[in-house]
């Protein structure tokens, strides 16, 4: 097992599996070190969804974009905000059932993602690959369907997982002083965002350039720059509204928006 900070630095998202299947004790280990994360209240409003059954991977593989790995990984984990078993547990006890509106919702989205953060992270140091998957927040109104969710109970973040096929650059990250603020937040001149940007900038541009496909993306979509493919190819104003309409409605059917 490799140590702590190792894990951390040498993180990069793996979309090419090993057909090696992962031992259900090793799922169980890494799983176990999720429920160690931070929770609010120590209440755990959430629920881990681990899936390996061929058929439902090929169901849930449209709602993931087509993505390759979640077929080619042999074990997909979604991470839902789930006050369900709670409010179940509070009815057998004769309390409010609360829980049932925005604010539950966020706290059990922020206690799901840091169980999913040490998960991700325990599975790295046994030598196991995830990338985590954004599509699983922009379905998750269809993907709370296929893995039968039940009211007040919706997925957040998920990732794949198996042995890695690969082993791909590791991608750059923002300079720390561009991040970081002591004491109150210390707003950005021009000149500072080029300098914070600049490196990211160079090393996605060459990444894009590099690639046939993705140097051809750029060309379809009038992208000349990494700042236009993030909005015009990557995250449009269009797709971010959709998604907006499709989480505000899952977060609706799952009864997750009493104001009063």
């Amino acid at each position: 097992m490799r140590d702590f900070h190792s894990v951390l630095n040498e993180h990069r998202s793996i979309r090419k599996y090993k057909k090696t299947p992962v031992k259900k004790e090793l799922i169980q280990k890494i799983l176990d070190a999720g429920t160690r994360a931070s929770s609010s209240g120590n209440m755990q409003p959430y629920s881990i969804i681990v899936t390996t059954d061929e058929d439902l991977k090929k169901e849930l593989l449209p709602l993931h974009f087509n993505q390759s790995m979640v077929m080619d990984a042999p074990v997909l984990v979604t991470f839902c905000a789930d006050f369900n078993r709670m409010r179940k547990w509070l009815k057998l006890n004769q309390a409010p059932e609360n829980f049932d509106n925005l604010m539950s919702y966020l706290i059990g989205m922020i206690d799901a993602t840091l169980a999913s953060q040490n998960v991700a992270l325990a599975a790295e140091a046994e030598g196991l690959g995830i990338c985590f998957m954004g599509t699983t927040l922009a379905s998750n109104k269809e993907i709370s369907k296929v893995l039968k969710l039940p009211s007040h109970c919706v997925p957040v973040v998920g990732f794949s997982l198996g042995y890695p096929d690969e082993m791909p650059e590791k991608r750059d990250r923002l300079p720390l002083d561009g991040i970081v603020h002591y004491e109150t937040y210390k707003d950005y001149s021009d000149t500072r965002i080029e300098e914070i940007y600049h490196q990211k900038e160079t090393e996605g541009m060459k990444r894009y350039q590099k690639d046939p496909k993705l140097r051809e993306m750029m060309r379809e979509g009038g992208a000349e720059n990494l700042a236009q493919v993030y909005t015009k190819l990557k995250y449009t104003r269009e797709s971010h509204l959709n998604y907006s309409k499709d989480v505000f409605d899952c977060l609706e059917e799952a009864g997750f928006l009493h104001f009063q």
